[in-house]
């Protein structure tokens, strides 16, 4: 069995997709599509603009829904479609580029929802009164409770639960940092502020939660061709009211990716394709699956491996 899962914020960089639209007509449509829906020149940026500005969160995840879907065009031209997966998944914003790969989302309407999603979850809480901080090397559980303990009167909690000894947390900044000092004295290898302009995935995101569940009231959503495994629930889901429920919760919920993978394991999935920019979810996935083959599909090589 196999799955397809997409890459979400951090993958970005300059370039990404570029030579899958010159070498496949289908990976440019995506890229135009996505300008036209955007209404704007969003590929410009993607080939040859500046970091700084496709690291935007308004830019950066539309920029990689834009990516995966045109390795997916390209994979669909060579042969391989959704029906050779038998699960779908995504890292936060990659669950909307699952969706839109399985023909629940229109190319069109994912771009728009990401870029709102991006400019809502940017905007719900000033710039630097919010943080995020990778801990690395103790689990859920122990992340989850020293987070609950540490915030004081702030805000903070587990935010992505990446793989079996990467934990994210997520709130107000002084909390974090607090909660980030707390993890280091339980024994946590590492305690790393994150790069980030908001403190996604945690309560503080209720008013891009609330924005998005009125976007998505007005978009169709179609049962995927293959189930999806969401984020919140780490766990196989097909019907379209649920699905939407879903991605509103996943706003300030945590995305539960180690038991995403470890229940498709489970299911039986032996193989996991990351589709899309970068290899930060192949990585995570060899440490919760270790016995499953992972593939990149992020360039032509890549599609003339699978072929292979």
């Amino acid at each position: 069995m196999r799955a397809f899962v997409f890459p979400g914020q951090g993958a970005q960089t300059i370039g990404m997709g570029r030579e899958l639209a010159e070498v496949y007509p289908a990976a440019r449509e995506v890229f135009d599509r996505v300008d036209e829906a955007l209404g704007e020149k969003l590929s410009d940026l993607i080939w040859t603009g500046d970091i700084e500005t496709l690291t935007l969160t308004q830019n950066a995840q539309p920029a990689l829904m834009a990516t995966s879907m045109a390795a997916f065009r390209a994979m669909e031209t060579e042969g391989i479609t959704i029906r050779d997966a038998n699960f779908v998944a995504g890292h936060s914003l990659g669950e909307y580029s699952a969706l839109c790969a399985a023909g629940a989302l229109t190319l069109e309407d994912t771009a728009r929802l990401l870029r709102l999603r991006g400019q809502a979850m940017q905007e719900a809480v000033p710039v630097g009164q919010g943080a995020m901080a990778a801990i690395l090397g103790l689990d859920f559980a122990t992340v989850d409770r020293i987070a609950r303990e540490a915030g004081g009167e702030g805000v903070v909690q587990a935010a992505n639960d990446n793989d079996p000894g990467q934990v994210v947390i997520s709130g107000n900044k002084d909390a974090v940092e607090r909660a980030a000092a707390a993890m280091k004295e339980a024994g946590a290898k590492r305690a790393l502020m994150l790069p980030v302009s908001a403190p996604f995935h945690s309560v503080l995101m209720q008013p891009a939660a609330a924005v998005m569940a009125n976007a998505l009231a007005g978009v169709d959503i179609q049962p995927p061709a293959v189930p999806l495994v969401a984020n919140v629930r780490a766990e196989a889901v097909t019907e379209p009211g649920a699905i939407r429920r879903l991605l509103v919760e996943q706003v300030t919920g945590t995305v539960r990716w180690r038991e995403s993978i470890a229940n498709m394991a489970a299911a039986g999935v032996t193989e996991f394709w990351e589709i899309g920019a970068g290899k930060a979810l192949s990585g995570m996935i060899k440490r919760i699956a270790k016995d499953a083959v992972v593939r990149n599909v992020g360039a032509p090589a890549d599609i003339a491996a699978l072929k292979g």
